[in-house]
């Protein structure tokens, strides 16, 4: 058994082979439906909520765990004499950061650490994985946060989303802004910057172009990318999913290129048919 216990929340989309093998504890988000909220993962999947915004046109909000969810998934880890490592999503984003953080506070001090990883998604994914290799090899909590603290400045996204529909529905397009990028079928590029989601670019054209021009720009910076891990996350985007990883193998000397499934949360928020690039940047300037 190994010293720590690492914690994700669901938005960090960690394949459940990962969560396996690494042994790493996941507090579901919430998804609601009108006055109904789902546990993201257990109680509900994106094709149910893909199903329920086509036949009924509204989307459904995401709600943090509470402190009480948090509390009753640390106490059985607690009580066999482990330190908890919890890596949240962006404190920008949700109270989840903070409700797990008074769920803390309820347990002696020093026994979770809560991390916030200023980001969503892959990006959580990548830094989750680190953190559990490390721990697994006999890593002590508080080198692992030291070095969750400095990974997670070096996180970068690229989320290529296929349609407005989704922002639209969700307040974070407007009307007009709706009408007019499907009208030049233009497919926005969001990022994480500072645990904030900004809105970095956009293509037009058909996806496949889109995806195209998006894998060549990554390509031609990939001196700054560290080789380890590149995650390609993908929600009913397999097929470009699939052409990223065998791009990557084969242009770059990328050591893995994981494909992952993006969850309820953060499908609530980008809709069908979205691909994202995460990875880290190299620790050292670099050139090529």
């Amino acid at each position: 058994m190994t010293l720590v216990k690492i914690f994700a929340d669901s938005i960090s989309d960690v394949p459940e082979t990962w969560a396996a093998q690494y042994d790493i504890g996941i507090v579901p988000l919430y998804v609601v439906f009108g006055e109904t909220a789902y546990r993201d993962r257990l109680e509900i999947t994106t094709a149910d909520i893909y199903r329920r915004v086509a036949e009924e046109g509204n989307l459904p909000r995401t709600a943090a765990p509470s402190p009480a969810d948090f509390m009753t998934a640390f106490e059985p880890w607690i009580e066999q004499g482990q330190t908890i490592v919890y890596i949240s999503m962006s404190s920008k984003l949700s109270s989840t950061y903070q409700n797990a953080r008074i769920a803390a506070g309820e347990f002696p001090e020093g026994r979770v650490h809560v991390v916030d990883s200023l980001n969503v998604s892959g990006g959580i994914a990548l830094l989750v994985l680190k953190a559990a290799i490390a721990a697994k090899r006999g890593a002590g909590a508080a080198e692992l946060v030291a070095m969750l603290e400095e990974m997670r400045d070096r996180v970068e996204i690229e989320v290529l989303v296929d349609s407005l529909d989704y922002l639209h529905k969700g307040g974070r397009a407007s009307s007009v802004q709706h009408m007019i990028g499907s009208l030049l079928k233009i497919r926005p590029v969001l990022k994480v910057k500072e645990g904030l989601v900004i809105s970095a670019d956009k293509y037009r054209g058909k996806t496949e172009k889109a995806v195209e021009r998006m894998l060549h720009h990554f390509i031609d910076n990939f001196h700054k990318v560290d080789r380890d891990l590149i995650i390609v996350a993908q929600t009913l985007a397999e097929k470009a999913a699939d052409f990223i990883k065998t791009t990557l193998l084969d242009k770059t000397d990328a050591k893995e290129v994981a494909i992952i499934e993006g969850g309820c949360a953060i499908s609530c928020h980008c809709g069908p048919r979205t691909v994202a690039i995460m990875y880290l940047r190299r620790q050292q300037a670099y050139t090529s």
